[in-house]
């Protein structure tokens, strides 16, 4: 090989390995998605929630009627408890 295509060579590798090192440093990190949508509830969930709700020591009532801080609270549980 000559000194000018290896030159050419030696920038052509950089700039691949550079580009690719841009791409996988500026993807985003994969995110958990959680359906804590009541149109998805069924009676085993329905089930999970009344668990939640005893272990926590809790009045009774419905995942509906409860605030999100409630819902988000549960949703933590109930990944931390598989069934």
């Amino acid at each position: 090989m000559h000194h000018p295509n290896r030159y050419k060579a030696s920038l052509f590798l950089t700039a691949a390995l550079t580009i690719s090192a841009a791409i996988v440093a500026c993807s985003a990190p994969p995110q958990t998605v959680t359906v804590n949508d009541t149109r998805h509830w069924d009676d085993h969930e329905n089930q999970a929630w009344h668990r939640f709700l005893a272990e926590k020591q809790r009045q009774d009532h419905e995942y509906a009627k409860s605030d999100k801080n409630e819902q988000d609270e549960y949703w933590s549980w109930r990944h931390s408890h598989p069934d």
